[in-house]
């Protein structure tokens, strides 16, 4: 297993120096769902939720989690974000939520995708939760990343 870059000889924690590092062009893409059932779904999709419209709601909510989510995850570097974009679609059981977060800097979005994913999924459930309080949310997951020193990566 190689070395945690978030863990410093002495074993604490700190943020990663990225400074020799080059700029390039990065992207990550994260994807997230919630289950529902399809009455909730229908609810969702008629844009009648009492709180309002659902996936658009969720989609700005995740824009703008990518952009604080330096704020929210101790370690990360706080980044110029080039493009954030979240789509929330309707799937089989549930809602489906994609993310895709570019920049070009020194160090990569992944976090960013994630965090985006993940806060437009809690949105879902809070806009819904009148309706259903079993929603659940699962499978938030990187699915892919491009640039920097590691090269390009995708989930299997």
């Amino acid at each position: 297993m190689s070395r945690l870059t978030h863990i410093d000889e002495t074993g604490r924690a700190h943020m990663v120096d990225v400074s020799d590092k080059a700029v390039t062009t990065r992207e990550a893409v994260a994807e997230g769902f919630v289950r529902m059932t399809p009455e909730t779904l229908a609810l969702a999709l008629s844009g009648d939720a009492k709180k309002g419209d659902v996936r658009a709601t969720a989609e700005i909510a995740g824009i703008m989690a990518a952009k604080k989510t330096s704020e929210l995850i101790p370690l990360c570097h706080p980044l110029m974000l080039s493009k954030v974009e979240v789509s929330v679609a309707e799937a089989e059981g549930g809602l489906s939520v994609t993310a895709r977060v570019r920049t070009s800097g020194q160090t990569g979005v992944e976090m960013e995708a994630l965090t985006a994913v993940s806060v437009a999924c809690l949105t879902i459930y809070d806009m819904l939760k009148a309706a259903e309080k079993g929603m659940v949310i699962e499978a938030v997951r990187l699915r892919s990343k491009s640039g920097g020193a590691s090269g390009d990566w995708s989930a299997a």
